[in-house]
């Protein structure tokens, strides 16, 4: 436990505990998203990112990504649900809004990070369902990704 009463992460020199993760994967719909700084903090110049659509390496190209994200949506929401960390490793389980021209897409998903010695966020991995939660609200294409999977998955 942290000095708060917070599950922690460690490393050798440095703790995560899960009052900062929570932190870091909030952001209520018409709330800002974490500030620059607050990333740095947590993860490392030479953090590895990968999600169903893209990898990126390096702290830079992180944000760039995050902004990006933001900017190609009206809103955003990330809402962090369970937390757990054992050693250098966490898991955070989130549900993430994306409002996009009136439609809202919901997309739950988990991430799991690695921390470096220093405690610092090295590998940040988010797993989940992007083609589901992106085409089943478009007309004609929802119809067909249902389909698909029924066949495939069912």
């Amino acid at each position: 436990m942290s000095p708060t009463g917070a599950p922690q992460c460690t490393s050798s020199s440095s703790i995560v505990n899960t009052s900062q993760l929570r932190a870091l994967f909030s952001k209520p719909y018409g709330a800002p998203a974490p500030s620059e700084q607050q990333w740095r903090e947590a993860y490392s110049e030479d953090v590895v990112f990968e999600d169903p659509t893209q990898k990126q390496k390096g702290l830079k190209a992180y944000l760039a990504a995050q902004e990006g994200l933001l900017r190609r949506c009206d809103d955003v929401l990330l809402k962090p649900l369970a937390i757990a960390c054992d050693g250098q490793t966490a898991f955070v389980e989130w549900e993430m809004g994306l409002k996009i021209k009136g439609i809202e897409f919901v997309y739950p998903g988990t991430t799991r990070l690695l921390l470096n010695d220093a405690g610092k966020i090295v590998d940040h991995r988010d797993y989940f369902d992007f083609v589901g939660p992106t085409f089943e609200p478009v007309p004609v294409i929802g119809g067909f990704v249902r389909w698909l999977y029924k066949r495939f998955v069912n």
